[in-house]
């Protein structure tokens, strides 16, 4: 039976591998050799130029919201942008509401 690939990123890099998932094991960056970031296989990298995708990524994975598929398509909402994260954080620190669950949300009451 052949596996589906998913996405693994290494931040330090700015690098996303596509590879076979094929259990929990660590895997390695071929460029420094950190650990990579299992986020799914419904991610799309953002340019490793563009920082401030990057910095809203980050703080993304940080809050332990990743890219898998839903059984009706993709992964759903989630930030493109800081001044989003930022809405939502401030949103999630209001009403107490984990921060994970708050940047996942597509609209904010």
């Amino acid at each position: 039976m052949a596996h589906t690939k998913t996405s693994y990123i290494c931040l330090p890099c700015r690098a996303s591998y596509k590879q076979a998932y094929r259990g929990d094991h660590d895997r390695l960056c071929p460029r420094c050799g950190e650990l990579l970031i299992h986020v799914g296989s419904a991610f799309a990298a953002p340019r490793r130029r563009d920082n401030a995708a990057w910095r809203t990524l980050s703080v993304l994975l940080n809050a332990g919201v990743r890219f898998h598929k839903s059984c009706c398509g993709g992964p759903g909402y989630r930030p493109r942008t800081l001044s989003e994260v930022r809405e939502r954080m401030a949103y999630a620190r209001k009403t107490g509401e984990p921060f994970a669950r708050a940047l996942v949300r597509r609209e904010l009451p």
